[in-house]
């Protein structure tokens, strides 16, 4: 497995110099995330940017994954809005057509994947409706995933529709495709108390593509430094170099960006020190 960092910790850098830095700590992977700064689809500018990052990380060998978790990019008022699972279909349309986008993204990057969650359910629907409106809008983007060789990695997140894994399974017998595999929340399993993590871990380690790591306490979705919450991450990082994970590892610190550079290289160290002699 690689160590990374996702670049919604570091999101008052330029995206170039936030991978050089990254590099410069240690780090082998980078989980970049689309944001208004950051490859906006929607800029003029996106094919320029585009070039410097590709040469930017292959000059540092770094390897990526695109993530498409932005607060505000869609919709100024509403964080993480639309989403698959929006009301109305233009809304459903629109966060298609931008996970479209951060595929064509991924294939120009030569990312790992493209990682993708369910958002919220904010309207009065029973489930095998929510679940029928999310497998034909997920459906829609794996079709257009599988046409351009590129895996997506569905991530379960606390709050939302998909924030299980029993959930992710249900979904994934519903859209059956090798390419939906999984992102791995460390810090979201034990938020929802799915334990012991590394049984999770080699429950599913066939299906992994991408991990997202930080601490976190039991039924609190906030993401903490390591050793700020309550998670033991020896057996977590055994349990991935035992299933074989030979992806990124990123850590996700999205409210640190104020003091980025330093936690950045503090995470590296804790997780170096992790790591067996």
């Amino acid at each position: 497995m690689r160590l990374g960092y996702n670049t919604n910790g570091l999101a008052h850098h330029d995206i170039v110099q936030a991978i050089e830095l990254l590099a410069d700590i240690g780090y082998r992977s980078v989980a970049i995330t689309v944001d208004q700064h950051v490859l906006n689809p929607f800029r003029p500018t996106l094919q320029t940017e585009v070039g410097r990052v590709v040469e930017c990380l292959n000059r540092l060998s770094m390897h990526s994954v695109v993530e498409t978790g932005a607060r505000y990019l869609l919709d100024p008022r509403t964080k993480h809005e639309p989403t698959l699972l929006s009301g109305r279909p233009e809304e459903r349309g629109r966060r298609i057509a931008f996970l479209r986008s951060s595929i064509d993204l991924a294939v120009a990057l030569g990312s790992d994947c493209v990682s993708l969650w369910s958002g919220i359910l904010r309207d009065d629907i029973d489930e095998a409706a929510a679940f029928a409106r999310l497998t034909e809008s997920l459906s829609q983007v794996i079709d257009y995933a599988r046409q351009q060789g590129v895996v997506v990695g569905f991530e379960p997140e606390p709050g939302m529709f998909i924030d299980t894994m029993s959930r992710f399974e249900q979904l994934s017998q519903r859209v059956a495709s090798p390419h939906l595999e999984l992102t791995l929340d460390i810090g979201h399993l034990h938020c929802l108390g799915e334990v012991p993590i590394a049984s999770q871990i080699r429950r599913w380690g066939s299906r992994i593509v991408n991990v997202h790591l930080e601490d976190m306490r039991h039924g609190v979705h906030e993401h903490l430094m390591f050793g700020e919450g309550e998670i033991d991450f020896p057996p977590v990082l055994a349990a991935l170099r035992e299933v074989g994970f030979a992806g990124g590892v990123h850590v996700e610190l999205s409210r640190h960006s104020h003091v980025g550079p330093e936690v950045a290289s503090q995470a590296f160290q804790a997780l170096h020190s992790m790591q067996p002699t």
